[in-house]
């Protein structure tokens, strides 16, 4: 007797040259998802690699009729890769996660599991890996509790891009389309029931990571000013600062002169310009920062290009009849 199976799961995967990880992860994935009793599907999403990703993957598609792949014209980034598999994604939920097994397959029956509880975001938190380096750890640490205290969102330590949004949030996430994308505050600022999970993470199956430190920093950045103007507002108190004191040195380098006491010396002098140089370029370098932020939205050029894909969303219908 055929067995009606009315929900459907989509899993988006980020691909950057992971050629080496993809099959493992393909392997693990169907091991997971023959315990589940729901349709599936696992959307990769090329992002412009230079290596055999997208072959591997199409090879995959040709074994399994719920693998596909959609190939992006270039490398526009981890974020919004991902933001194209799940625009495209077509289930009751989309579960995102990396393609390197550092997110381990077998959460996925945890986030399935608070999803049934009615979550509308299972969302997962890292435990700390004392196998990393001391500076990466304390980096990360640092960027958590500063993103906190300059913005007006709350990210717990270690969160992390694998999670579970059902299709309200899915649905709500197509409307996103800021240039500086940064999922995990947008997902935590748009609200819905919200739950986490924490999880252990793995190794990297193969390969390097792909975020160095320029990429860590640009992502701190993004994550700081895309959800605050503190900073804005801390120039505004920082420059109040220095008139009040500007009220006080006034007057004394007045009574100084006409007192015929002015102090000679040129190296106070320059240190003075040097301090106020430096901190109007670290004010205007932050005003700048924004501005372009503005500029580069208002030209509302699209996220992401697909140059190829194999899935069509039209076709993609949540029921699938399966035997059983």
């Amino acid at each position: 007797m055929p067995q009606l199976i009315t929900k459907k799961i989509s899993v988006v995967i980020p691909v950057f040259n992971e050629a080496s990880n993809i099959e493992a992860l393909y392997r693990e994935l169907i091991t997971v998802f023959a315990t589940i009793r729901y349709a599936y599907e696992f959307i990769f999403v090329d992002d412009g690699s230079t290596d055999e990703s997208l072959a591997v993957i199409k090879k995959l598609s040709q074994i399994n009729e719920h693998v596909f792949y959609i190939e992006l014209s270039r490398n526009f980034g981890h974020q919004y890769a991902l933001k194209a598999g799940l625009d495209l994604s077509n289930g009751d939920c989309a579960i995102s996660m990396d393609c390197d097994l550092q997110h381990p397959p077998e959460v996925i029956l945890s986030l399935i599991a608070k999803w049934e509880e009615g979550f509308d975001v299972v969302y997962t938190c890292r435990e700390e890996d004392k196998k990393l380096p001391w500076l990466k750890r304390k980096t990360s640490k640092f960027f958590y509790t500063l993103l906190n205290r300059l913005s007006d969102i709350q990210l717990e330590h270690g969160t992390a891009d694998f999670r579970l949004m059902n299709r309200n949030v899915l649905n709500a996430f197509t409307y996103l389309n800021e240039n500086e994308f940064f999922i995990r505050g947008l997902i935590k600022w748009a609200g819905f029931r919200q739950t986490a999970i924490k999880y252990t993470p793995r190794e990297r199956h193969s390969g390097d990571s792909k975020y160095n430190l320029k990429k860590m920093l640009s992502f701190a950045l993004r994550g700081i000013t895309s959800f605050s103007v503190k900073p804005l507002q801390m120039i505004a108190y920082l420059g109040l600062g220095l008139f009040m004191i500007s009220l006080i040195l006034i007057p004394y380098a007045l009574v100084s002169y006409l007192l015929g006491e002015v102090v000679s010396g040129w190296t106070s002098i320059m240190i003075s310009i040097i301090f106020f140089g430096s901190l109007q370029l670290l004010m205007m370098g932050i005003i700048g920062i924004y501005i372009s932020k503005l500029v580069i939205q208002s030209k509302q050029r699209p996220l992401y290009f697909i140059r190829e894909t194999n899935y069509d969303r039209t076709t993609h219908q949540s029921q699938i009849v399966i035997k059983g």
